[in-house]
């Protein structure tokens, strides 16, 4: 574990997301209060101050030729890429800064920099999924993993959209000064403790339909609470007070018997699947004489995992 200072240089430029140099640099910053000595510096390419995506202005320390060299070096994204092709003063800059560092990192399409000096050539990297696939084509070199949170690729980090940042900027905490700060660090800032890097972007309960009445919103609430548990209509109804007849009606909006297998389906199935094809989440049917024509299982492992948080 890292106990000495550690530099760390955010290469910003004109439209760059606020988001994406806060998040990290406040993790980082968190870290501090706890023992961690981290020196922050934003650079640009001249060194004059840049204009965010939303209009506010970014002071910046320098130019990213006179920055000291960084422990670590990360480039936020930014609205402008893809849209535009990366400057060549901006690549020369992430080029300068990436081969004097002992880490490289970038949020977001922060990867399209990283990719335009050749530094993702033959690397795993994500990006958000919005245009993990543009970046894919653009630079075939890369072996884009359009759906990870955050990938790590030897000393070069690449992660998702916007928040991700903030889960990147906790692995690399974890990293220098173990999982204890790292979840102080967490805590304090009222975030995840940490997801893993190979989670999906995507949340489970976006998968599924919307909630569409009060109390099948609390049936998914309840199954995101404990994806592993094991759930029955009268054991969901038992949870609400109310009847088997008033959830199937009032909440999936058919008749006795209706299945909420299709609501909380997607929240208990990233579960099992995460376990590999031998411990998925199923869908069994039960005997079709009862009330209840599916019942929702997972395997005793996926209840250990969710216990501990993997």
């Amino acid at each position: 574990m890292s106990t000495g200072t550690h530099r760390v240089a955010i290469l910003v430029y004109d439209g760059v997301k606020l988001l994406d140099v806060a998040g990290p640099a406040e993790v980082l910053g968190e870290a501090n209060l706890l023992g961690a000595d981290y020196r922050i510096a934003l650079v640009s390419t001249t060194g004059a101050d840049v204009v965010s995506s939303i209009g506010m202005r970014v002071a910046v320390d320098g130019s990213a030729a006179t920055a000291p060299d960084p422990d670590t070096f990360l480039v936020p994204g930014g609205d402008v890429h893809p849209r535009t092709p990366v400057p060549r003063d901006l690549a020369d800059a992430a080029r300068d800064l990436a081969a004097r560092a002992g880490r490289v990192a970038s949020v977001c399409s922060g990867a399209f920099v990283l990719a335009a000096t050749g530094l993702l050539d033959g690397k795993r990297a994500t990006t958000h999924w919005k245009i993990a696939g543009e970046l894919a084509t653009r630079y075939p070199k890369a072996r884009v993993e359009p759906d990870a949170l955050y990938v790590r690729d030897g000393t070069t980090y690449t992660s998702a959209g916007v928040t991700a940042g903030i889960d990147l900027a906790l692995a690399l905490v974890e990293e220098d000064h173990g999982p204890d700060v790292s979840r102080e660090v967490a805590r304090s800032l009222v975030v995840y403790l940490h997801r893993a890097g190979g989670q999906s972007q995507f949340s489970a309960p976006s998968r599924g339909p919307p909630p569409r009445s009060p109390a099948l919103r609390r049936v998914v609430d309840l199954v995101t609470a404990d994806p592993a548990g094991t759930y029955s209509l009268a054991e969901l109804a038992g949870h609400l007070n109310v009847s088997t007849r008033h959830l199937t009606i009032g909440a999936v909006g058919r008749g006795p018997g209706s299945s909420l297998a299709p609501a909380v389906a997607p929240v208990q199935y990233p579960w099992g699947r995460r376990l590999g094809s031998n411990c998925w989440t199923f869908l069994a049917r039960s005997d079709p004489s009862t009330a209840t024509p599916y019942r929702l299982r997972t395997y005793r492992i996926a209840a250990a995992m969710h216990a501990t948080g993997s």
